[in-house]
């Protein structure tokens, strides 16, 4: 698929040690507080919220770990004062890059971004300097290797999505944003796993790199991820894997 999704780095650090995990599970609360924050702490009216303790609970997060989240969104428990906090900048190559994240302190959080960014032949860029390449969109993650490829595409088809890209043997359906959730019940309802949700930025152009940068391009992301604000990173990049 065009650009890099977070969910691909969890999916990968699903047997991770208990370090990275704890990292996980510290990122997936923030989100838990800010959709609660949001919207209030009832899941059945707020999608943001039921979505993210839904992948909490893929993870293995513990029960007590999300109740103490929705706690510190409705202020039960005192948290941190937390914001979202969305970057824009350019990686190796003249990659475009969009970084989303939450923190308790946006100057600190902006100033990690800014050096991970320059470690990698990257920078900062202005606000609207690089989301104009990219459409809002949602966005699921379906395993590919319990069907044909032509029978799954032909499922997803029928369930309303709007685009299909392969990377890795996973299928990455793109969908309207106002139709992720009818998309998603509909492959439920198919006996089709859903690996990952959410709304994401797809780049409208895809950036082919050479092998160089490339592997720039990926320890960049991977350094992004490491950051304990950092919640998602998109690129315009086309993955080699």
């Amino acid at each position: 698929m065009s650009g890099h999704s977070h969910f691909k780095t969890v999916a990968a650090t699903k047997n991770a040690n208990d370090a990275k995990k704890g990292k996980i599970f510290s990122k997936m609360g923030r989100v838990i507080t800010i959709a609660v924050k949001d919207k209030g702490p009832d899941i059945s009216s707020n999608i943001q919220l039921k979505a993210a303790i839904e992948k909490a609970k893929e993870f293995n997060m513990p029960k007590e770990n999300i109740e103490r989240a929705i706690k510190k969104g409705t202020g039960e428990l005192v948290g941190e004062t937390l914001e979202e906090v969305s970057f824009e900048g350019f990686g190796p190559g003249g990659i475009s890059i969009i970084i989303e994240g939450i923190t308790d302190n946006k100057n600190r959080t902006l100033g990690e971004i800014k050096g991970i960014l320059g470690q990698y032949d990257g920078k900062m860029a202005g606000e609207g300097a690089v989301k104009w390449m990219f459409e809002r969109k949602g966005l699921l993650i379906v395993n590919g290797k319990d069907k044909s490829k032509e029978e799954l595409e032909l499922q997803i088809i029928e369930a309303g999505a709007q685009d299909i890209k392969w990377q890795a043997g996973m299928a990455h359906i793109i969908t309207q944003p106002k139709d992720l959730e009818q998309v998603k019940k509909s492959l439920e309802q198919k006996q089709i796993a859903i690996e990952g949700s959410s709304l994401a930025w797809i780049a409208k152009e895809d950036m082919n790199l050479e092998e160089k940068n490339q592997e720039k391009a990926h320890k960049l992301f991977e350094a992004l991820d490491e950051n304990d604000a950092v919640q998602d990173v998109y690129s315009n990049l086309v993955s080699s894997e």
